[in-house]
């Protein structure tokens, strides 16, 4: 029996992975487990256990890695050995379309866990505020920080949005598990954090909570809605969660004073050359 411990990360599966399955070391054959981090990788075997090196070329659908970066960023123990299984059964065991089977188990728990990381990453980009700390007095770029707990280890599969969309400015994200930081050059990653180590509320706060105000309708209000897509696992995060629930309350009065207020006149259709056309092409000869 071969003990493979790894660091929990894509990288470190797939290297071990490809080394097995190079050796055509049958799933069955193989224990996994983590490894702290920092560790590097570790591997027990018993002499002989290693079966021939595979003399074919092994090829891996584009899907399952795809598949596989997802299901790795997952918490579930038993994701390493079941990927590793799904793997060995797509290439060494022939079953080329097995992804392509949602009845089979493997392929089926793997799916659940890709959506799983699919919502997480989807959270993580709506729900980060950054906070302003600074400025560089080198560059005059502005500095900032955000905190953020995710369910998964989902840092380095959510960050390149953040890396696209504000690559004009310096920031951090901290979470427990990893860190990322951009300068404007370069993307990188630290050890993950304590909350305690994170920014407190600044300015943008208010900002936030004034924008939220400004598009809050209370004539669409679906609370159980709202919850679903904005869980209050998040809300102690959120500066615009201090102001929900004291617009939820008022949101029946907000509702009867906008039944109440007249409607204002239509104003009255601009006469010129362009609209004119309009309406003929619309009528018709």
């Amino acid at each position: 029996m071969i003990t493979a411990s790894i660091q929990p990360t894509f990288t470190a599966w797939r290297s071990k992975a490809r080394e097995l399955l190079r050796q055509g070391v049958r799933p069955e054959q193989v224990t996994w487990g983590d490894v702290n981090e920092g560790a590097g990788l570790l591997l027990e075997e018993a002499p002989g256990t290693y079966a021939t090196a595979v003399p074919m070329e092994i090829k891996v659908p584009p899907d399952f890695l795809s598949l596989a970066a997802s299901v790795c960023a997952h918490t579930d123990e038993r994701r390493w050995a079941i990927l590793y299984r799904l793997l060995f059964r797509l290439t060494l065991g022939g079953e080329r379309h097995l992804l392509h089977l949602p009845s089979d188990p493997d392929t089926r728990l793997c799916q659940v866990w890709a959506k799983a990381i699919g919502r997480d990453i989807h959270k993580m980009h709506a729900f980060v505020r950054f906070r302003l700390i600074g400025q560089d007095e080198q560059t005059g770029r502005e500095q900032f920080v955000a905190w953020f707990e995710p369910t998964y280890r989902i840092v380095r599969l959510a960050i390149p949005f953040f890396e696209k969309r504000f690559a004009g400015m310096d920031w951090s994200i901290l979470t427990p598990d990893e860190c990322a930081h951009w300068d404007g050059e370069r993307l990188f990653f630290t050890p993950g954090m304590d909350r305690s180590q994170a920014p407190a509320s600044d300015a943008h706060d208010d900002l936030w909570r004034t924008y939220y105000r400004s598009i809050f309708n209370p004539a669409r209000l679906k609370v159980q809605a709202m919850q679903s897509e904005m869980p209050q696992k998040y809300w102690k995060n959120l500066p615009e969660a201090q102001i929900i629930r004291e617009l939820i309350a008022g949101s029946q009065e907000r509702v009867q004073e906008m039944l109440d207020t007249p409607e204002r006149p239509a104003k009255p259709i601009p006469d010129n050359e362009y609209i004119r056309s309009l309406h003929e092409r619309r009528e018709g000869p």
